[in-house]
């Protein structure tokens, strides 16, 4: 009896000491060319950007264009020089806005759009306009030219606003609260 167990003991210490063969995923990782190749397409949607945009600019030769350090340009219609308050996160502010594309072709006007009432930093909106209303003071006037990046990206509105568009915004602010 004893030499039975001892001999299944034994059968199952050298079973467990097998060893076991890894399994691998049925379903691989993508390679990192796939991501790479994202990458890459982006840089070259980011450089024809803003080369036209720095063509349209160059072509404007009524206006000077400011580059942000947010990634957008943009110049003042109406500047006013007295240090007056600008809006900062969680302020209210009152602002009315159009949309256009670079040939100024209107997408969305001013009367389409209406005023928008916006709590800064704390909403979702265009994020180049959420950027620069922060540089304004009440009762300016400032055209943006916003990149896809920082305006509806690879996915447009879905309307009137193409994928990968650069588009321009002419705000002006209304009120700070």
């Amino acid at each position: 009896m004893k030499n039975k167990l001892l001999f299944l003991f034994g059968i199952l210490f050298l079973m467990s000491c097998t060893t076991s063969k890894p399994r691998r995923p049925i379903n691989p990782k993508p390679s990192t060319t796939i991501f790479q190749d994202n990458i890459e397409a982006t840089k070259k949607i980011f450089e024809l950007e803003e080369s036209e945009i720095l063509e349209f600019i160059k072509k404007d030769t009524t206006k000077l264009y400011e580059t942000s350090s947010s990634g957008f340009w943009y110049t003042y219609n109406t500047k006013i020089e007295e240090k007056l308050a600008m809006p900062k996160t969680g302020d209210v502010v009152r602002f009315e806005y159009d949309i256009k594309d670079l040939n100024d072709s209107v997408l969305y006007s001013k009367a389409i759009l209406g005023v928008k009432n916006y709590k800064v930093d704390k909403e979702d909106f265009i994020s180049g306009i959420q950027k620069g209303i922060k540089l304004m003071k009440i009762g300016e006037t400032i055209t943006f030219v916003i990149p896809s990046y920082n305006a509806f990206g690879i996915s447009g509105d879905g309307n009137k606003i193409g994928i990968n568009k650069t588009i321009k915004s002419t705000v002006t602010l209304l009120n700070i609260n």
